[in-house]
């Protein structure tokens, strides 16, 4: 007998959640009927068999258990993660926008994991439902990723995750019904800030369709855009500062704003990944600056504002360009190759390896290095002036590996298909960080992923669900001991 033997509260979770995408794919339909496109009709055929799908796994499911074990809440996570995907691409496939499933795939998986990535030309002129499906995705995606963040995975121990693990999540049958009660809260902040976003968009001169749009992507930090040139097609030094404050607040924990809304605004102020994030982003804009500066592509001012977009873009994963930064030199090519992997905070839509692990490693090699030169002494590696359990350095040493571990296999996978050098190591980077565009003249920021062979594209599309989903959740289905009792 299995481990897993009752199934029943996976397939339940995952029923809800598939009916809730098919019962969301009526919005690009109302769009699309506003606008007199026909295309409408796929949209609703696409949400009666995502529905259908979803409320026969939830009928089939009635009965289930309260409550998830931990390996439930494993493989919770990655099929339910599959499923979404799986019939988020139906909408693209029927419209013809793309050539085959596969594509399709690639797309929903970019947009649910908030990569940002795509194969799709001529956004310019593809059709409003469409474009706004994917600002869904991804605006779905990125408030599914902080619920995980904050109820899932903390109690999963997940790469030192368990760092914020609430007090309430003290026993695997509390994560649904928790998660619940704290997705409410995150929900209404996410709604506010997207909100804010749009009408800040709007009053620099955005239209309303690309405001609303660029707001679900920019605060999920996602970097889907209705422009074949992103961002860098309005040309608006306002519309880029608007981007990189909301790209900034969508890559800061969630559960801040919530306490900050209960009139706690301390744990904003003293958090250690916050202080971390913000250092980190401050540093990396300057070095950009005096690359932009010094290439001569953009001086002054000018090349701050660049430096800053893409440098934010970057590094918290949302992908959007306003200038291709692979003209300022190979210096740059490589420093925002490096950047690419460092993240934003945990509990936020952020990707990456997220700036607490480099804290927490580097807190560990402090200890370390002290424990060296004293060896009579007692040292305590601390994180938000609290002591960090062995167990959890141990935990993040083998996320990194494991990370880097996945990142070389990944990209020698992509160069054994035909890849040069420089596409297949960003592309391995940019799907398992969950961050867009590449580097090169295939996948950089001015290139999209759309001349990859479909075996290319599955690899890229697993190393975006790698990532998003951190790794271990995945790799340990595939252990024959998870499956066993």
């Amino acid at each position: 007998m299995t481990a897993l033997s009752d199934l029943r509260p996976v397939m339940l979770v995952t029923g809800v959640l598939v009916a809730a995408l098919g019962a969301a794919m009526l919005l690009p339909a109302l769009v699309d009927l506003a606008a007199n496109n026909d295309d409408w009709i796929i949209f609703v055929s696409a949400a009666m068999v995502t529905m259908l799908f979803g409320l026969g796994l939830f009928v089939a499911s009635r009965g289930a258990p309260k409550g998830l074990s931990t390996r439930q809440a494993m493989l919770m996570t990655v099929f339910s993660w599959v499923m979404l995907v799986t019939f988020g691409a139906l909408p693209f496939l029927w419209s013809g926008i793309v050539p085959s499933y596969t594509d399709a795939f690639f797309e929903s998986m970019s947009g649910l994991t908030t990569t940002g990535a795509t194969v799709i030309t001529g956004l310019d002129t593809t059709p409003p439902g469409l474009l706004f499906w994917r600002g869904l995705l991804q605006w779905l995606g990125g408030l599914g990723i902080i619920v995980m963040a904050i109820a899932v995975l903390p109690m999963l121990q997940i790469g030192g995750m368990q760092l914020f693990k609430a007090e309430a999540f003290d026993t695997a049958e509390k994560i649904l019904p928790r998660a619940t009660q704290i997705s409410t809260s995150i929900t209404l902040v996410f709604i506010a800030m997207t909100g804010i976003c749009a009408v800040a968009y709007m009053a620099v001169g955005m239209a309303a369709d690309d405001a609303v749009i660029h707001a679900m992507t920019t605060v999920a930090t996602g970097g889907f855009s209705t422009k074949d040139a992103s961002i860098g097609y309005f040309n608006n030094p306002a519309v880029e500062w608007i981007a990189i404050v909301f790209m900034v607040l969508g890559s800061i924990p969630f559960i801040l704003y919530v306490q900050m809304l209960q009139g706690r605004f301390r744990p904003f102020l003293v958090d250690d990944q916050v202080k971390g994030f913000m250092g980190f982003l401050v540093g990396a804009v300057i070095a950009g600056w005096m690359m932009a500066h010094f290439s001569e592509n953009h001086i002054g001012v000018e090349g701050l504002r660049h430096s800053a977009f893409n440098v934010v873009s970057i590094v918290t994963g949302t992908g959007y360009s306003s200038t291709d930064y692979g003209l300022w030199g190979p210096h740059a090519v490589a420093f925002f190759f490096i950047i690419m992997f460092v993240g934003g905070c945990a509990g936020s839509t952020s990707c990456g390896i997220k700036i607490f692990r480099f804290q927490v490693l580097l807190e560990a090699i402090r200890q370390h290095i002290s424990q060296v030169m004293y060896p009579n002494g007692v040292f305590r590696a601390h994180f938000n002036g609290k002591p960090i359990e062995q167990r959890v350095i141990a935990s993040v040493m083998s996320f990194f590996f494991l990370f880097m571990a996945t990142f070389i296999l990944l990209a020698i996978l992509l160069r054994l298909t035909g890849l040069d050098t420089t596409t297949a190591l960003s592309g391995a980077g940019t799907a398992l960080s969950n961050v867009g565009p590449g580097l090169g003249e295939i996948i950089g920021p001015s290139g999209n992923f759309k001349s990859l062979s479909d075996l290319q594209k599955w690899l890229l599309a697993g190393g975006m669900l790698l990532g998003r989903l951190e790794l271990f959740t995945v790799l340990v289905l595939f252990l024959p001991r998870f499956w066993r009792s």
